[in-house]
């Protein structure tokens, strides 16, 4: 496995937008056309949507953030992983790790120290993911979903 990240272009956009986690999963995680989408109306520099590729198959997608307003009052700034979408047949094979750690070197790259991911709670979730991967729950919500945190020091 020789994964790699790849910006979304005029190229590779139909094939982002086709990309489809499993059925049971759809409820936890927004498509990536919709992801898209507010990646296009955030600020410059906010939202880093990314395909995931290897070789010459496309095996995910994700989007992460840095440096927003987290609760829209200038307070707390945070940058983490906003959208993983994992495709249906590509699932533990080590695509989600890559993700995550790809997120990771690049919030460090910008000097951040910390990284934020949420998530819904429940059945066929990510919860029991992020865990394993060191992110520990902060106590936080975001709408209905679970904030967890990954210390990066």
């Amino acid at each position: 496995m020789t994964p790699r990240l790849e910006e979304v272009t005029p190229r590779n956009f139909d094939t982002a937008v086709a990309l489809r986690v499993r059925p049971d999963q759809e409820h936890a995680v927004s498509p990536v056309v919709r992801s898209l989408a507010e990646a296009y109306v955030h600020p410059a520099g906010v939202a880093w949507p990314r395909l995931i590729v290897d070789g010459a198959r496309t095996t995910g997608f994700l989007m992460a953030f840095f440096d927003i307003d987290w609760h829209g009052d200038g307070s707390v700034r945070r940058s983490g992983l906003w959208r993983l979408n994992i495709a249906a047949g590509e699932q533990g094979r080590g695509y989600g790790r890559f993700a995550v750690d790809a997120v990771a070197a690049e919030i460090r790259r910008r000097g951040g120290t910390r990284m934020y991911v949420s998530w819904h709670p429940g059945p066929h979730g990510p919860e029991e993911f992020y865990l394993r991967l060191g992110f520990r729950k902060n106590g936080e919500t975001s709408g209905d979903q679970t904030v967890g945190v990954l210390d990066l020091s």
